[in-house]
């Protein structure tokens, strides 16, 4: 039996609670947004909000509402998670460019990034091409291009970190490296169907989202307190 197909019931239950950290990730994370207005603060809970589609995507494929649409949302999943950890490295890079041509080139590189998700996202639907198969094998890829991008954001954060020590920000690059090493498990889980892969993967995705909620409620009622 494919990994594909193995274990729905519980799949679906990761990807919901998953999708509701995200959420609640997005919440704590809007609010220098909407205190300041300034586009930099825009980019983690965009981020964190498409990947938290990716787990409502993911939830849904599982479900009997997929209406035997499973295929088509298992693609977009796939598209939309590696969208969203491009997004989040896209944002860190140019995180600490300020002149003008650098905010120009970040604001084309990130239209680009969109252009490039719907093109795939409507190729899924109009390509038979994109079928069982074909999702099988990018599966491998995607995930080893996944790590890549969070082990770039986990060494971007770290350098910061070293640079502007912060009892906080240590936990970030691990929040990362635990999502990095997740992607990295899911490849053993496609290929082999391995179970500890499969836990492994769960696990370390779980303590990823739960360092990132720990700094921002950290963050959150610490701001608060100072604001009092």
């Amino acid at each position: 039996m494919s990994a594909l197909n193995m274990y729905p019931t519980e799949r679906f239950i990761i990807e919901v609670v998953s999708t509701f950290l995200c959420l609640i990730l997005v919440w704590f994370m809007i609010r220098p947004y909407k205190l300041t207005t300034e586009g930099r603060y825009l980019g983690l809970p965009l981020g964190f909000g498409f990947l938290g589609l990716s787990f409502a995507l993911a939830a849904l494929s599982y479900s009997p509402l997929a209406l035997g649409l499973n295929l088509k949302l298992m693609w977009f999943t796939l598209l939309m998670r590696t969208f969203a950890f491009v997004f989040i490295a896209t944002t860190y890079f140019f995180s600490n460019k300020k002149s003008k041509n650098s905010l120009l080139l970040g604001e084309i590189t990130i239209s680009l990034l969109f252009i490039a998700l719907a093109t795939l996202l409507s190729l899924t639907i109009v390509t038979p091409q994109f079928n069982y198969n074909s999702y099988s094998q990018s599966n491998v890829y995607f995930r080893i291009f996944n790590v890549i991008c969070l082990s770039y954001v986990a060494i971007f954060t770290l350098r910061s970190h070293i640079r502007n020590s912060d009892p906080a920000t240590i936990w970030i690059p691990f929040g990362f490296l635990f999502l990095a090493i997740s992607q990295y498990s899911l490849i053993f889980w496609y290929v082999d169907s391995s179970f500890s892969a499969f836990i492994g993967a769960l696990v370390t995705r779980f303590v990823g989202l739960v360092i990132f909620l720990f700094v921002a409620v950290r963050t959150f009622y610490g701001s608060n307190k100072k604001d009092g």
